[in-house]
């Protein structure tokens, strides 16, 4: 029987992303490790599935303590396909990433990344996403990796609370001050899109913009940390059920 730990490891950014390979690498020594992602470049799917159109997966490589599919769906899909269809046991840890790309403040609302942390975290399997501050295709995961292999090992030692997963991002700094436990900055974005025209003179967007914090700004944001050259871990709930909202209106019941 082999009783080392099943590492499920999925992404937004597809199976050939270097993110998704470094962490992989850095993870090896942990568990057994199976790599369900995306077959290309699915950001900003959020917990998106695919509904009307068969997905179909397919091996890409094997060897001893690695298994890696590429999946046509999205990245929940990737997570549901692989745990109900795939795996022969339920995982002990899903981390998803290293994504090209932050997912700090709101964007957690929107990112593929965490979409798949959180259907992880559905599935009960503890479940981790990891973001590093740099779209560049070559960025250097190097801290990255090493805070996300951290956390990994303490998730795989403790555990965490049922209907809560994590979100790592990491600033694009030569070396990490040292890692802060956050809350999710409160904000929006704002000027999100870029006029532009097509070849046939129609107007056409671009999507971009600059990130507000909200007022008043909390001093333990996950934004503020960053800005500072720190790490931060933002612990997320599935139950998005506001509580206090439900005691202060029980007159409307009836």
């Amino acid at each position: 029987m082999n009783d080392r730990p099943l590492i499920l490891i999925t992404n937004d950014d597809g199976v050939n992303a270097k993110g998704i390979k470094e962490l992989t690498e850095c993870l090896r020594d942990l568990g057994d490790l199976v790599v369900f992602a995306p077959d290309g470049p699915r950001s900003g799917m959020s917990s998106a599935i695919t509904s009307e159109n068969p997905i179909r997966y397919n091996l890409v490589k094997r060897e001893h303590g690695l298994t890696i599919y590429e999946c046509t769906g999205t990245p929940v899909d990737c997570v549901k396909l692989a745990i109900n269809e795939v795996l022969e046991r339920k995982p002990d840890l899903l981390v998803s990433g290293i994504n090209h790309g932050g997912n700090m403040a709101i964007a957690v609302l929107y990112s593929g990344t965490m979409g798949a942390a959180a259907e992880g975290c559905v599935f009960g399997v503890p479940s981790l996403g990891v973001s590093l501050l740099d779209h560049h295709p070559d960025a250097d995961f190097t801290e990255c990796c090493r805070l996300g292999r951290m956390v990994a090992r303490r998730v795989l030692k403790e555990g965490l609370p049922t209907g809560t997963y994590l979100n790592l991002n990491v600033p694009k700094v030569d070396t990490v001050k040292s890692m802060k436990i956050c809350r999710q900055a409160a904000g929006k974005w704002v000027k999100e899109y870029k006029r532009s025209e097509n070849g046939a003179g129609k107007p056409v967007f671009w999507l971009t913009g600059s990130f507000e914090n909200a007022k008043p700004i909390h001093p333990d944001n996950d934004m503020l940390a960053l800005d500072s050259g720190y790490a931060s871990l933002v612990p997320c709930k599935l139950d998005v059920t506001d509580y206090e909202w439900m005691e202060k209106y029980k007159n409307w019941e009836g």
